[in-house]
């Protein structure tokens, strides 16, 4: 059982206990009841925000949310995370918890933060970022998750100061046959560092709202064929995104498909899948989808070598409302990836190339063509180096709403960094990262070259078990 209790000022008591009853095992029945996890999630809501301290802690927040919020309420994420899991929270309360929280100070210095090619100041800045990681486990579900923020000054080319909120939830629950799965949550960044390294296209200096929740459900049908499903919903908002030239959209998609263990060191996937993205305040509404299949093939070499590639085509279908007509297209696009990943003792190294459609704050689908190499090698007990690298060529699918095609972008970055763990709870960070920026209607390409400086506390970790 769980009860909440109150009285007078806001507190909590807990009462957590993991209750199977033996006729439930006889006939065997699972403990989920999600009529009662969806009671509880609701019930609590409600109390939390009658408090005074859920007040006070929804207006400290309530600013970088309220975008969102006007389109997901709290009541709607409650239930969709109970579908979701739909585990009975007893169990989870009875689950072994563990707490790692944190803080970092970071010192940064960019030479062209905007890689603009115009003329431009050196930027510098600091950022003070608490956070705490979370985790659950018992036999069969395990949660985990991480509450951070970062608070972000910049001074000299681009004078700001930023919030960051990073809320990732990571949820499985697993049966004697079948896999329940859920990754999502919600993050508040800017967008000109987040999207270039996903997109490798530079967008505007904003800070970016963005919603995911992705649902998945594998079966066993035999000891070397499973069957599997998954959704993903994103939900992105800009602020002052009309002004800055960026829009809102949102996006849905679902897969699914047979996984074959072909042999212990071969594995085959066969899937289809649909994506429906659309823009929500574009003056000229977007909207495009593209249904399409993969093949993807894994291959371990050996115990530590192992490689992975896929392709498959995407049909892709567009249209864009304008004032007099609404502009339809359509085209194929061939998607493929392939990696190749090997561990040494102390040293692990990482080579992928892929072509991905990726929706953009620009309100149109694009094609990201994106080279990597990643190294990282522990030199000691306490000291570490890495390695990353990689290069995006990157042009649109769909066309734009004034007429014309988007023009391609071509970018790469190269990091060196040293991580060294000089005391049982300190940790201190040292990084450099070259850039490099080039379109089609630069006259010159741009560059940067940015250092970084980190030092991180990680108190003891908390552990709690039931």
């Amino acid at each position: 059982m769980f009860r909440l209790m109150s009285c007078g000022r806001f507190r909590f008591r807990f009462r957590p206990k993991l209750r199977l009853s033996q006729s439930s095992e006889k006939v065997g029945r699972t403990p989920l009841d999600l009529s009662h996890s969806l009671n509880f999630g609701l019930s609590l809501l409600r109390k939390l925000q009658a408090r005074s301290l859920a007040s006070f802690l929804l207006n400290r927040i309530g600013g970088p949310l309220c975008g969102i919020t006007r389109r997901w309420c709290l009541n709607q994420i409650v239930v969709l995370v109970g579908l979701l899991c739909g585990a009975e929270l007893s169990a989870v309360w009875a689950a072994e918890w563990s707490l790692l929280p944190s803080i970092g100070v970071k010192g940064v210095y960019n030479s062209n933060l905007l890689l603009t090619p115009l003329p431009h100041d050196e930027t510098y800045g600091y950022w003070v970022s608490p956070a705490a990681e979370f985790a659950g486990k018992t036999e069969r579900l395990e949660v985990s998750g991480r509450v951070a923020a970062d608070f972000v000054s910049y001074y000299g080319g681009e004078q700001n100061n930023l919030t960051n909120i990073h809320l990732p939830l990571t949820v499985r629950y697993k049966t004697e046959k079948d896999l329940l799965g859920f990754t999502g949550g919600f993050i508040r960044d800017n967008t000109l560092m987040s999207e270039l390294l996903t997109t490798g296209l530079v967008l505007r200096f904003t800070q970016r709202n963005q919603w995911t929740a992705n649902p998945s459900w594998t079966r066993s049908i035999t000891e070397k064929l499973s069957f599997q499903y998954s959704f993903q919903l994103n939900d992105t908002t800009y602020e002052n995104g009309l002004r800055l030239g960026l829009v809102d959209y949102q996006l849905f998609g679902g897969s699914g498909g047979l996984l074959y263990q072909m042999t212990e060191q071969d594995q085959m996937q066969l899937s289809g899948s649909y994506v429906n993205f659309h823009t929500t305040n574009a003056p000229s509404p977007f909207r495009a989808s593209f249904p399409g299949v993969n093949l993807s093939l894994t291959h371990a070499f050996t115990e530590t070598l192992t490689g992975t590639a896929y392709g498959g085509p995407r049909f892709v279908s567009s249209t864009t409302q304008t004032v007099s007509d609404n502009i339809k297209a359509q085209s194929t696009v061939w998607l493929f990836g392939a990696s190749l990943a090997k561990k040494f003792e102390s040293t692990s190294i990482k080579v992928n190339l892929d072509r991905d459609i990726l929706p953009s704050g620009f309100g149109l689908l694009i094609q990201r063509d994106r080279t990597g190499l990643t190294v990282s090698h522990d030199l000691t007990e306490t000291l570490a180096a890495s390695f990353n690298g990689s290069g995006y060529l990157v042009s649109g699918i769909t066309k734009l709403a004034a007429g014309g095609t988007f023009p391609e972008q071509r970018y790469f970055h190269l990091t060196p960094k040293v991580a060294w763990k000089f005391l049982q709870w300190w940790k201190l960070e040292l990084s450099y990262t070259y850039g490099w920026r080039d379109a089609d209607s630069f006259s010159d390409p741009a560059m940067s070259n940015a250092t970084m400086f980190m030092l991180t506390y990680y108190p003891p970790k908390l552990a709690l078990s039931n």
